[in-house]
């Protein structure tokens, strides 16, 4: 068996190091600067989005490149796992790391977005009894509102049937809040299109880490919502999306 490993061992090839960083630099340019519409199938984001995105990692979160990876190439990784659903070997094959390097880093750009939450998740602000803003001065107290939307997702053909909307699209419905200045303060993706308003809800709700509702006040809802503390939704039978 040891004769077997080692006559194994004496054929495996070893890859060059400038091969293999070569390899590397061309993985990341055909993914990011190839053209906009392979970044944003890798990424899901374009080009100029992702340049944003490695400034703020920089400059606020205090993201650095190592000795072996920089900013660009780590983020590159970090994306294409999140926006795939990838294992760590298959980037281990398209940009010639190591299983330990892939991982490393990708904690570190998860902990550097982590940081940037202050930074682009702003808490909302109640509206203010002196508000002379004629859509929300009715509305003491309001910290916003929220909303579920459908964004169409490719699944494997077994899961079709529960991401199928009512419209029959193949979809997940997001949760969404939104301030009284229209700035995202909570978004909870990831549930089936099938799935209802008001169960996704429960759902953010009842996460150790989900949302949080302070103590007199309150968002604003659609009649997929219950009236309940903290949420106040349409008297039934009235018309609210009207084209006007």
């Amino acid at each position: 068996m040891l004769e077997l490993l080692k006559n194994d061992t004496k054929r495996i090839t070893h890859i060059p190091y400038e091969t293999r960083h070569r390899i590397r630099q061309l993985a990341y340019f055909r993914m990011i600067h190839g053209s906009d519409l392979v970044c944003r199938q890798s990424t899901r984001m374009d080009r100029k989005c992702f340049d944003i995105l490695c400034h703020l990692l920089r400059t606020i979160a205090g993201l650095t490149s190592t000795k072996v990876v920089d900013v660009e190439e780590m983020v590159a990784m970090f994306l294409h796992i999140l926006a795939h659903d990838v294992k760590n070997r298959v980037i281990q094959r398209e940009f010639m790391r190591s299983g330990e390097t892939i991982s490393r880093h990708f904690n570190m750009v998860l902990l550097a977005v982590i940081r940037l939450h202050e930074e682009l998740l702003k808490k909302p602000q109640p509206v203010p009894n002196e508000c002379t803003d004629q859509r929300w001065r009715w509305f003491e107290n309001c910290l916003g509102a929220l909303n579920g939307t459908y964004i169409k997702v490719n699944v494997p053909a077994s899961d079709r049937a529960r991401y199928r909307t009512r419209k029959g699209e193949v979809a997940i419905n997001v949760l969404g809040m939104c301030d009284t200045k229209g700035d995202f303060v909570y978004v909870l993706a990831g549930w089936e299109g099938s799935a209802a308003d008001s169960r996704i809800l429960r759902d953010a709700l009842s996460r150790p880490n989900g949302l949080k509702m302070p103590k007199g006040y309150y968002y604003l809802v659609d009649a997929g919502y219950p009236n309940a503390e903290g949420f106040l939704a349409p008297y039934r039978g009235q018309r609210y999306h009207l084209q006007e």
